[in-house]
């Protein structure tokens, strides 16, 4: 069978889905990736074939800004030069507009000629679950971390019921999951939204797979010998001076660190740091993860579950987006601990990573959380499933 996938421009919502659809072609089916330019190189190392599908996140705001003549020369603008209501807004028109009408547009022609007997589709991707039912492809939804739905996520949900009105997509119920045949949710049920686990929604359960390239942890990392805490604010949402602030923190603890800066934060922007902090531009994250005693990282779902399945501590320090979510999530599952904006200061990193280290009673729930992710079905199990659903 022929399978697409799609995921939406970044990282984060590639990355959870190249486990299924490597599984899917190593089962002999012929699948394609669909997702922007930016994340194709990362496409083909998976040994998938690309498809060109949307654009980044940061066109789609320029996008919206140029859209709106009370932001005017507002392209030399940083967000914190806009005002949070006009920056709510734009969010809003950027994920439930500018760039599902984007996807939609582009995989209209890719459907034409591929005309695949499935399309899966990241949830947070529904420009191509618009094109997969303009085309008449059954379509299945693939979850990429907790779906909480706060006052901005419902208002981009309704934003999205307007495009999808103007594309002439009848979305039933008025619930977009309801254009997939199923939802294939990597997250446990410990951690998941209840109320989203309450819906009467079918869903496939599925073990979160970490993926990264293949690399070896920094030489000074290796020769410490010892487990350390990792640092990550992940590839989208990074901040040199969140980044500061978190080793500041780190640094009285005197454990060794190891600091993945990310695409967005230039290493010598870090300043200098002391012989036990390794900075550096991308870290082989499953490799850091087996070795690591602790995380601090931004929230982002592809962290969090993988930190979970490695059965580690961790402590949240939200950069938007979903990592409040998750943080939340984390915290109430006991495996670890969140610290929100406007309290991540160094000495509240101090702290928490402090009781990280010395209480077991984190390291026993995430261990509780790992197990429970461990039952959970892989990506092989399930390639069975998406044949079936295509029927």
């Amino acid at each position: 069978m022929r399978i697409l996938f799609a995921g939406a421009g970044n990282f984060g919502h590639v990355y959870p889905l190249l486990p299924l659809a490597k599984a899917a072609r190593a089962a002999g089916h012929e699948v394609f990736f669909a997702t922007g330019e930016q994340l194709h190189p990362a496409v083909v190392t998976a040994g998938l074939e690309p498809v060109a599908a949307g654009r980044s996140v940061p066109e789609a705001f320029m996008e919206a800004v140029s859209s709106r003549a009370d932001l005017a020369g507002a392209g030399e603008l940083g967000a914190q030069d806009v005002p949070p209501e006009v920056l709510t807004d734009l969010h809003v028109q950027v994920f439930g507009s500018v760039l599902p009408r984007w996807v939609a547009a582009d995989l209209a022609s890719a459907l034409q000629r591929l005309r695949p007997g499935l399309v899966v589709y990241e949830a947070l991707n529904p420009g191509a679950a618009f094109a997969a039912a303009l085309a008449g492809v059954p379509a299945v939804a693939h979850g990429v971390g907790v779906m909480a739905l706060g006052p901005e996520e419902e208002r981009i949900q309704q934003e999205l019921l307007t495009t999808a009105g103007d594309l002439g997509v009848d979305v039933p119920f008025g619930q977009l999951l309801a254009l997939a045949r199923t939802y294939i949710d990597i997250v446990p049920p410990s951690i998941q939204d209840p109320g989203f686990l309450a819906a009467p929604l079918p869903r496939i359960e599925q073990r979160a797979v970490a993926y990264s390239e293949p690399g070896e942890l920094p030489e000074r990392i290796r020769r410490s010998g010892g487990p350390f805490v990792y640092l990550t604010l992940g590839t989208a949402l990074g901040s040199p001076e969140v980044l500061r602030t978190a080793i500041e923190g780190l640094l009285p603890l005197e454990v060794p660190v190891l600091v993945a800066a990310g695409p967005v934060v230039p290493v010598e922007e870090l300043g200098e740091l002391p012989e036990r902090v390794v900075a550096v531009p991308w870290v082989a994250q499953p490799e850091a993860l087996r070795h690591a005693s602790v995380v601090v990282q931004h929230g982002g779902a592809g962290t969090t579950l993988a930190t979970l399945a490695a059965g580690l501590p961790q402590l949240v320090l939200p950069q938007g987006a979903d990592g409040p979510a998750n943080g939340r999530a984390v915290a109430a599952a006991g495996a670890g601990e969140v610290v929100l904006g406007p309290d991540q200061s160094a000495d509240a990193v101090t702290q928490a990573t402090r009781r990280l280290l010395s209480e077991e009673s984190y390291r026993v729930a995430a261990r509780k959380v790992a197990t429970e992710i461990a039952a959970m079905p892989d990506p092989a199990q399930n390639v069975t499933k998406l044949v079936e659903l295509a029927g």
